[in-house]
């Protein structure tokens, strides 16, 4: 019983420093904060910009296929980290270490090809750059 209290002593400490602290800023910020609305006040601010349209003004499409265009291609080069991983040199001895989070049975078949693991990340690195050329030459990054 005494072992799980000695356990937990530094995560109770963190949430009573954190809230503490939470506390205290807040104190401060009131204390410190000039009292003076207005209308300038109230009014909505981002960006640095001051609000020239109404919030419900249309976007053009081109907007929205950039945005897209960078969340698929950030999305698909987060599959590079894995391939990465898997194409490790295998590990010698009797006990091999098992990479964190991976059966050890999977981790023995994890490296038996880098050459077809390397194919695989060639192939899918030049899909990549197709898509990348193909928006490029629909003109999705020029913007007018």
């Amino acid at each position: 019983m005494e072992h799980s209290v000695l356990t937990a002593w530094p995560i109770f400490l963190l949430v009573v420093c954190a809230t503490g602290l939470v506390v205290g800023l807040l104190i401060v910020a009131n204390l410190f904060n000039p009292a003076r609305p207005g209308r300038v006040k109230r009014m909505p601010y981002e960006s640095g910009m001051d609000p020239i349209h109404g919030a419900r003004r249309r976007f053009d499409v081109r907007f929205y296929l950039l945005a897209i265009a960078f969340l698929v291609f950030d999305v698909e080069l987060l599959f590079l980290y894995p391939w990465a991983v898997a194409s490790r040199p295998a590990p010698t001895g009797e006990n091999p270490p098992v990479p964190v989070g991976v059966d050890a049975a999977v981790a023995e078949g994890l490296v038996q090809n880098r050459h077809l693991v390397f194919a695989g990340v060639m192939a899918f690195l030049v899909l990549l750059t197709l898509g990348f050329v193909y928006d490029w030459r629909k003109g999705v990054f020029r913007w007018r």
